[in-house]
């Protein structure tokens, strides 16, 4: 497999960026909406038989727009650092990351070797 380009890479990461944003803004308003609509309600989470439903989908929304919010964040950077010296290389081991890795995750930072084993 031929290696993606810095120009194939900056697409595959604004792309990526583009939809995490989206998602984002999404999870952004639903988290919002939950919150006015429990503030405008009377419920009572602890007694109301919705009340924990209600609790565990607006605190699974807001882990899920953290998750967003921490790729945006993997994302910024690769961007940041794809036209140094070093991008595409394991920041662990300092071997190349393969290029079919850097095609599907254009934001990693580590090969396959190392992203299997925990860190020290």
């Amino acid at each position: 497999m031929r290696p993606p380009g810095p120009a194939d890479l900056r697409t595959a990461l604004e792309v990526e960026r583009t939809e995490a944003l989206d998602r984002a803004a999404a999870l952004e308003r639903e988290l919002a909406s939950a919150l006015e609509a429990a503030a405008e309600g009377t419920a009572d989470d602890e007694h109301d038989p919705e009340g924990s439903t209600t609790a565990f989908e607006r605190a699974q929304v807001a882990a899920v727009l953290e998750q967003v919010r921490e790729r945006l964040s993997a994302l910024d950077l690769a961007l940041d650092r794809l036209g140094e010296p070093g991008f595409g290389l394991c920041e662990r081991c300092g071997r190349p990351i393969a290029p079919g890795r850097l095609a599907a995750r254009p934001w990693t930072t580590t090969c396959v070797g190392c992203a299997g084993r925990p860190r020290r």
